[in-house]
Parts: structure tokens; C-alpha cells; sequence
């Protein structure tokens, strides 16, 4: 972990910043949201359903990466969060963190390119793998403050 922060630090990708436990908790539960949204377009919209869960496990790495102190800065930032996600959360997640870096370059594809399409097979792995993201950057944080209370209800 330490050799990614001194080069993510030194490229001008990562800077420190106070942890904030209000700041961690809002951006879970808006994750949280988020997937509670995906799960609404689950049968009518793959684009909306990808995107939505690619969102939700953006603001949870985010969340993490503020709970230790650090936030991504200048360029880069999803590949940031998304290395930073794996480091932190641990082999355990190398699987997912594999697929959150995936997906990340799919939704730059889907952003700045024309058709792209998405799968139904992806959109609801997509869906559940934010889930179990979501969770394990949920897990982690209450683990760190154990006095956040957020309820993981779909």
C-alpha cells in the first residue's frame, strides 16, 4: 500500500485530507441509493443499470479512501479510487476491484464513444458486483467507526 500511495502521491493523483465520518457516511448512503436505483431500472435499462452501479461503486471507494485520510486529486480520479478501493479492501476483493476497473473503462468507453452496448449478463453482474463492494466498503468503515449506523437494504 505504500509504495501505490508514495507514486499516486507523487504523480499528483492523491492528497491528503482530514478524515471526515459525516462525508464517509453520506457517501455510502448515496451509494446505497444509487444501487436501490439500478435495482429499479434492473429489467428496463442495461445502460441506466450499469452506469447507476458503476456510480455506486465510485462513491463507495470514495468513501473509503476519505475514511483513511486520502481523496483523489487532478487527473485520474476513478483509477485512482479504484486501485486505492483494491489496496484497502485487500486480496479478499481482488475479484471485484478486477471487475470495479472494468467497468470503469466501460463507462469511459459508454461516455465518450458512440454505441457501446451492454449486455443484460452484464448489466446484472455489474449489479451485483457493486453490491458486493458496496458491502465490503460498508464492513470496512463500521469497522473503523463503529457508531455508523447505516442499514445495507436493497
Amino acid at each position: 500500500m505504500d509504495r501505490l500511495i508514495s507514486r499516486l502521491l507523487k504523480e499528483g493523483k492523491l492528497r491528503k485530507i482530514p478524515a471526515g465520518f459525516n462525508q464517509v457516511e453520506a457517501l455510502l448512503k448515496e451509494a446505497i441509493l444509487d444501487l436501490k436505483e439500478a435495482k429499479k431500472t434492473l429489467k428496463i435499462a442495461e445502460r441506466a443499470t450499469y452506469l447507476m452501479a458503476y456510480n455506486a461503486m465510485l462513491k463507495a471507494g470514495r468513501a473509503l479512501l476519505l475514511l483513511n485520510g486520502w481523496a483523489p486529486d487532478d487527473g485520474a480520479q476513478h483509477k485512482t479510487v479504484v486501485e486505492m478501493t483494491g489496496v484497502i479492501l485487500g486480496e479478499k476483493y481482488g475479484h471485484i476491484v478486477n471487475k470495479f476497473e472494468s467497468m470503469r473503462r466501460k463507462r469511459n468507453d459508454m461516455t465518450y464513444e458512440a454505441g457501446v452496448l451492454i449486455s443484460n449478463k452484464e448489466k446484472e453482474q455489474a449489479f451485483e458486483d457493486a453490491i458486493t463492494l458496496v458491502e465490503g466498503c460498508l464492513e470496512t468503515a463500521k469497522k473503523k467507526n463503529p457508531q455508523m449506523k447505516i442499514d445495507f437494504k436493497l
